[in-house]
């Protein structure tokens, strides 16, 4: 059979196509890190933040692409059925979900990944040291890397489960705590290590690698369940380090380049949000795990016995707000809830308009997830530019007018500062009370995440403005409209 010249030229053997299979790949891969890299850097700002996420994606598509043509994938029907379950999953959750549930939705969307990893190790295991397997199918430095993986997945799904049952309210917010608590814990995890370096020795012991994922798994929950809810940024930002390094381990445990890098990428930058966040509330990765930050405590059983409130109307607050020269604003939960930011604009664009001037201060914490307020501001067109962190805003609290407390709580309660037993002394806050006058707009007296009483509402200083902050905004609005 005569075969034209130019098709001659263009058929390759079985050899030379794998090799281009493997060169794609490889190059996708490495564009794929060039895009996670400048992704994670355009993220640090919010100017370029939109940007990031589409490098990000990009890396992605091209991580996903390249892993696609790997000469070991034979048949594609399982893969195409994942990709349309995924999307199927995946575009309610990326576009329905309110902002106020953006903190649920990311603890959801670290389960799965850890998921995805997890039962990647479990299919990994059964293939490489099942019944059927050669004795030396799986070498110990690859069975170090497949315990690993299977270790935190495991512990990254059931506490991620945990963390959004607590930011659901489907679990209580409060810590859950028994006797005994912080022992039964180092002796789990002294026992789930224990299991993993006996896998590493004698990787066949097939019930050993399943005990030390069921463990791993009770480990997640107890983990979880004794952080109050005041923890819970410090704790999402930790279980995304921990799928991270589970990512990371997959990578070493298949041997997939893209996976260990993305996952490091991830598995450190979330550790260093930690770090960060943990001392922006002076707390240390063992305070926070084994703290049972929000438990019942003395400090947050007192009460304000003998003190009272006082309550302002929308009139008289707007006349303190409308003829301030400075104002600021300290968003909270409250805001995300009402989703006020769009009018919180809307009245800082009024207070400018009268001269007046309106920054907005940031606290680490705030909110349900890392960086929550900056993302709920963001979405209304704020200026990032009049966005500022606790550090950059507290000295200015004693020459400001008027301080607009929207839904804030413990980052606004000075008993961080002053009371010794109480469970968030020593956590840096904003220091509101300074201020010359203090509009506190919350739907009732009661407690915030951390579950203790507020001395700044007691203060002479502070008024508050009963019900719910979009409509109290509203009035604000209405009535510096008037003026």
């Amino acid at each position: 059979m005569n075969v034209h010249p130019l098709l001659a030229v263009l058929t390759f053997d079985a050899d030379t196509t794998a090799g281009l299979r493997t060169l794609f790949t490889n190059t996708s891969y490495v564009a794929a890190t060039v895009f996670f890299i400048l992704g994670l850097k355009s993220l640090t700002h919010p100017d370029t933040a939109r940007r990031g996420m589409q490098q990000a994606a990009m890396g992605m598509l091209l991580a996903i692409v390249g892993t696609l043509v790997v000469q070991e994938i034979v048949e594609y029907q399982w893969i195409i059925g994942g990709l349309v379950v995924g999307a199927i999953i995946g575009y309610p959750l990326g576009t329905r979900v309110p902002m106020t549930a953006m903190p649920q939705r990311v603890a959801i969307s670290l389960m799965f990944g850890a998921l995805a990893a997890t039962l990647v190790g479990f299919a990994e295991y059964l293939h490489r040291a099942g019944p059927e397997a050669a004795a030396d199918a799986l070498p110990r430095a690859q069975m170090a890397a497949l315990g690993f993986e299977v270790l935190f997945g495991s512990l990254t799904v059931a506490g991620s489960l945990m963390a959004f049952g607590k930011l659901q309210e489907i679990l209580p917010g409060r810590s859950i705590t028994y006797r005994g608590q912080n022992a039964v814990n180092v002796a789990a995890i002294v026992g789930v290590l224990g299991l993993w370096m006996y896998l590493i020795y004698e990787p066949s012991a097939a019930w050993a690698f399943w005990s030390m994922a069921s463990l791993a798994f009770v480990i997640g929950v107890s983990m979880v369940l004794p952080i109050g809810a005041a923890d819970m940024p410090v704790v999402v930002s930790l279980l995304n380090s921990y799928a991270g390094l589970a990512a990371s381990a997959t990578g070493f445990a298949i041997g997939n380049t893209v996976l260990i890098i993305a996952g490091a990428l991830d598995g450190a930058s979330g550790f260093i949000l930690s770090m960060i966040m943990s001392k922006a509330m002076n707390r240390s990765f063992g305070n926070v795990i084994f703290g049972a930050f929000g438990a019942p405590t003395e400090g947050a059983a007192k009460t304000a016995t003998g003190l009272t409130v006082k309550s302002v109307t929308a009139e008289d607050a707007a006349i303190q707000i409308g003829y301030a020269t400075k104002v600021i604003v300290v968003p909270g939960y409250g805001m995300a809830v009402a989703q006020a930011q769009h009018i919180v604009r809307e009245l800082a664009e009024l207070v400018e308009k009268r001269g007046g001037e309106l920054k907005y201060a940031i606290h680490p914490v705030a909110g349900r997830m890392p960086g929550h307020m900056n993302v709920l501001l963001a979405e209304a067109n704020v200026p990032y530019e009049k966005l500022y962190d606790m550090d950059e805003i507290n000295a200015e609290f004693p020459s400001t007018d008027v301080v607009l407390v929207i839904g804030a709580n413990d980052v606004v309660n000075p008993a961080a500062k002053r009371d010794k037993s109480s469970p968030i002394y020593g956590m840096p806050i904003l220091d509101v009370e300074q201020a010359k006058s203090i509009i506190v707009m919350k739907r009732s007296m009661n407690a915030g995440f951390a579950g203790i009483e507020n001395e700044l509402f007691y203060d002479p200083k502070t008024s508050m403005l009963f019900g719910d902050a979009k409509s109290s905004l509203m009035k604000l609005v209405s009535e510096v409209k008037q003026l």
